[in-house]
């Protein structure tokens, strides 16, 4: 079928895998941006997508926007060499088959992307989490619970100021109650 641009244009059965060629600057670029954001994020999980509909890929994206999560599909190849040189090359045995990456950016929420995909997963069992990075680790499918329960900024100083509160807490109860002893001794 040729269109009024002269081009040709092919039908496209919705079962049939499409491969698209990249040219070699595109390469180059996709690369480079996503070993940017790499060498500033905080963790990292890839996970196999097949099976999700673009319109749960696009909720996917969406959310990843709010969640301040950098969400990419990537060639393995070119993921492979993103992530040279960042801490997540660790990850590069487990990017085999249709792969997507989430990079928690932000220092505030280094679990974001572990807590992202596994939110999504709970509701699109076709999202399957491959493995995770967290300071130089490598987490399985089934230990991304921990990144996922890492506290946020907010989170972790709440839970720092009531670790900090107890002592004082109990150094008060225990003044309060040796001067109420005094008082009785007196009386």
């Amino acid at each position: 079928m040729i269109g009024r641009s002269g081009a040709i244009a092919h039908r496209i059965n919705i079962h049939e895998e499409v491969t698209v060629t990249l040219r070699l600057e595109d390469k180059k670029e996709i690369v480079a941006a996503v070993n940017q954001v790499a060498a500033g994020a905080f963790s990292a999980v890839v996970a196999d997508y097949r099976g999700l509909t673009v319109e749960q890929l696009t909720k996917l994206r969406t959310s990843a926007r709010q969640q301040g999560v950098y969400l990419r599909v990537v060639r393995n190849t070119l993921a492979r060499r993103a992530f040279e040189g960042t801490p997540f090359a660790i990850l590069n045995d487990t990017l085999t088959g249709p792969s997507i990456i989430g990079l928690s950016t932000s220092e505030n929420d280094m679990g974001a992307a572990a807590r992202l995909f596994q939110e999504f997963a709970k509701d699109h069992k076709k999202l399957e989490i491959k493995s995770a990075a967290f300071d130089g680790k490598v987490y399985g499918p089934d230990q991304i619970d921990i990144l996922a329960k890492l506290p946020n900024r907010e989170t972790a100083l709440t839970m720092l100021a009531s670790v900090l509160q107890a002592p004082i807490s109990k150094f008060a109860r225990l003044f309060t109650a040796l001067k109420e002893k005094q008082e009785e001794q007196a009386a």
